[in-house]
């Protein structure tokens, strides 16, 4: 009997340049390899039997460079209301932002709950007077006094948990973790990172520690000198010390 070969288990942390070589290999051969996709944000609306869930996706993206992993997609807009937001991320924020607002002056104004009709027909009027200029496809959530029944609370969960991690590991403008908001009559739960399918992994366990050195920026020492006159009195010498002189000790280095 022999030894069973041990098998060496790459460190946690890093990226793996294990299939380098055979990907050149397979091209060498003629073998292409998948295009990736890239379609960008993935966000989820779902109706079940209480209420209204949304989820999205947590990363944002320039062109190839990943901006933030972890940034909010799910805006708020009423008590009742929230909205996912896909596209320019300047442009959700500000149109959700603004439409907020709005419904917080009508609320006032007659002292109702928003509807989420209201808040869909702010956002329509708006992106349509641009006319496509801004960047910004919304999906809109909210439970009033309407709302369809379908899926229990949990199933839909799930159900929009795993909708974003497919586009989080099939979609290259998708990543990080997800978020979950599940609206119902009365009350609202945010579930901020409810999945994190792409836990960073570290070397230690305490992760990486960079030393910030202090760094002297200018050292410039500037010596104060008094102007002493000798004044002859008779036979007696006096030393005095002008005023002028003094101003001159005193004077900043720079002025």
């Amino acid at each position: 009997m022999t030894k069973a070969a041990a098998i060496e288990v790459p460190a946690k942390g890093g990226f793996s340049f294990d299939l380098c070589k055979r990907n050149d290999m397979l091209l060498k051969k003629g073998v292409q390899m998948p295009p990736f996709r890239k379609t960008g944000t993935t966000i989820v609306g779902l109706i079940f039997q209480d209420g209204v869930i949304l989820g999205a996706d947590t990363r944002a993206t320039e062109g190839p460079i990943v901006c933030d992993k972890n940034c909010e997609k799910i805006h708020y807009m009423a008590p009742n209301i929230y909205c996912c937001g896909a596209g320019t991320a300047a442009d959700t924020e500000a149109v959700t932002d603004m439409v907020s607002s709005q419904l917080k002056l009508h609320r006032y104004h007659t002292g109702r709950e928003s509807r989420v009709v209201t808040a869909l027909t702010l956002l329509k009027s708006h992106l349509f007077s641009y006319q496509g200029y801004v960047s910004a496809a919304l999906v809109l959530g909210g439970v009033d006094v309407t709302g369809p029944h379908l899926h229990t609370r949990e199933e839909g969960i799930d159900l929009v948990a795993e909708a974003i991690c497919s586009g989080i590991f099939n979609d290259l403008g998708s990543g990080s973790n997800v978020d979950v908001c599940a609206i119902t009559k009365g009350n609202v739960e945010y579930l901020r990172n409810h999945k994190l399918p792409n836990p960073r992994t570290y070397v230690t366990a305490k992760g990486y520690s960079f030393p910030k050195p202090i760094e002297v920026l200018l050292t410039k020492v500037t010596p104060l000198r008094e102007k002493v006159e000798v004044i002859e009195s008779g036979d007696a010498m006096e030393e005095t010390v002008t005023a002028q002189a003094l101003a001159m000790a005193r004077k900043p280095p720079y002025q």
